[in-house]
């Protein structure tokens, strides 16, 4: 059983993966040998789902910086760190910002904790 940090890890290496071979998140998943967790799916087909919602929010709160012009990591962690502050209500804002920005640390630029955190802040807003 993985924890919602694995999940959150897998999911991201699922968007990601998912972006470069052009395909969707779904299909990717029912390509695999083996199932990922649970949570990791809810997450990665839920990004899927509400796409276009999503990359509209990161285009209004990503000040300076359009979708195409991001690393494609920063990307996909804002995307699914977007799904679920809008749509995993009952995880807490600050969870999610806490490990979208230590994920940003972890697998992307210098910078990417910080531009993360700072998007992912101005979208938490609207949660409220």
């Amino acid at each position: 059983m993985e924890g919602r940090r694995e999940a959150r890890e897998r999911a991201l290496e699922l968007l990601y993966e998912a972006e470069i071979k052009d395909t969707s998140a779904a299909e990717l998943i029912s390509s695999l040998p083996v199932a990922p967790g649970e949570y990791s799916v809810q997450l990665a087909e839920g990004v899927d789902s509400h796409r276009t919602e999503i990359d509209g929010l990161l285009r209004d709160h990503a000040r300076g910086w359009s979708l195409e012009r991001m690393p494609a990591v920063d990307r996909a962690l804002l995307r699914l760190a977007t799904y679920e502050l809008l749509h995993e209500q009952e995880v807490p804002v600050g969870v999610v910002i806490s490990e979208a920005v230590e994920l940003a640390s972890e697998f992307s630029t210098d910078d990417s904790g910080r531009f993360v955190n700072g998007v992912l802040s101005a979208i938490a807003k609207q949660r409220d």
